[in-house]
């Protein structure tokens, strides 16, 4: 099913945008562990809009309600189910999005899917608003994970022409993956994150959007872990990562720099450090035949510009079949990135964790 991510530990997002509420089963959680509420509610509300004016000043509080398979704060190994009420909705600025699909939204694809049945208010199901839930079984997966020695975070590698630094590819720390979350703007360099503010209000200002790229590592994953051909870790990552809104693009370690590069500045020489396997580079980024290496996994993920502008733009009407111009109204991110940070990470968390499970399991 396509709102359905995982085998073994299978998470079902459920809901519209401007429906009475989102929310999310996970199913394979183990029973015996405990879930930190106050810890997942300050994950949740890094992704949170209406934080300050790089965001859309739609309010929401995003507090789940546990319905299920979490008695006392400890998983009971059932289903368990989250809800996460909507409430600051203004339904009424998409009324006219039925007949003229907005340029670069999932609007005409999903009329042409369901026969004009779709649910188009604040994007319905297509809404970056299903991150929520999303982030609600990641920020338990990601619990879970450093309860297994893995740490994973992320931080805005990118925004237009504005860049950071990135992640050390070799003898990345575990202080050093989690310093971007800690920041009101999740980056490594806090002088490149001015220069990304920047990008953003520019944008803004001009009644335009912005895209980005953000870094997701994690360390303390053991050799071993994965599948090869279709079942890699690479592809489950790169399938989860694309349930995402607005994603277009993955790349693994050096990724598409690896195009300009000669086999003898790719490979990645093994050696012995104290007493361990290990590489002395990491262009493979930590996976290797989809499989891990030990090695600190890093992945870049790309984003494109938000679709809603407040400028003119060009559509047609689907029930007369003619051109006409479109203004979009209604409240929208200039640039997605800042609040995708948490829901990268969220599926990563998902993915390992899945994997790490299998193992344990065998």
């Amino acid at each position: 099913m396509s709102s359905i991510l995982g085998n073994t530990l299978k998470v079902s997002v459920f809901g519209e945008s401007h429906g009475a509420a989102i929310g999310v089963v996970i199913d394979g959680l183990p029973a015996g562990e405990a879930v930190d509420l106050e810890a997942l509610q300050a994950f949740l509300n890094r992704r949170a809009p209406g934080r300050n004016d790089l965001s859309t000043q739609r309010s929401e509080a995003d507090v789940p309600r546990i319905l299920s398979g979490l008695p006392d704060g400890i998983t009971c190994g059932t289903p368990l189910c989250a809800v996460i009420e909507n409430g600051d909705t203004r339904s009424k600025d998409y009324g006219a999005l039925y007949d003229t699909p907005r340029p670069s939204h999932a609007d005409y694809a999903a009329h042409m899917r369901y026969r004009g049945h779709q649910d188009m208010r604040g994007g319905g199901h297509f809404s970056g608003r299903l991150t929520v839930p999303l982030c609600v079984a990641g920020g338990i997966a990601l619990q879970l994970l450093e309860r297994r020695k893995v740490t994973l975070g992320a931080h805005i590698e990118r925004i237009g022409s504005a860049a950071d630094c990135r992640f050390e590819p070799v003898h990345l720390t575990p202080e050093e993956i989690r310093a971007p979350s800690r920041r009101a703007f999740p980056v490594l360099d806090e002088a490149a994150g001015e220069a990304m503010m920047q990008e953003i209000r520019s944008a803004s200002a001009d009644g335009d959007s912005v895209g980005g790229v953000i870094e997701c590592a994690a360390v303390g994953l053991p050799a071993g872990i994965g599948d090869p051909m279709f079942d890699g870790l690479e592809n489950r990552l790169s399938a989860a990562v694309f349930g995402i809104p607005a994603v277009r693009g993955i790349e693994f370690g050096s990724g598409f720099a690896a195009t300009q590069m000669r086999g003898s500045l790719h490979n990645d020489p093994y050696e012995i450090r104290d007493g361990a396997i290990v590489t002395r580079s990491n262009h493979h980024g930590g996976i290797l035949g989809g499989i891990t290496t030990g090695m600190p996994l890093i992945f870049r993920a790309a984003f494109k510009p938000t679709p809603s502008i407040a400028k003119q733009q060009r559509t047609v009407n689907i029930r007369t079949a003619e051109e006409t111009d479109l203004e979009i109204t209604g409240r929208h991110d200039p640039c997605i990135v800042p609040r995708a940070v948490p829901c990268i990470e969220a599926v990563t968390a998902l993915v390992l964790l899945e994997f790490m499970l299998r193992g344990e399991n065998n």
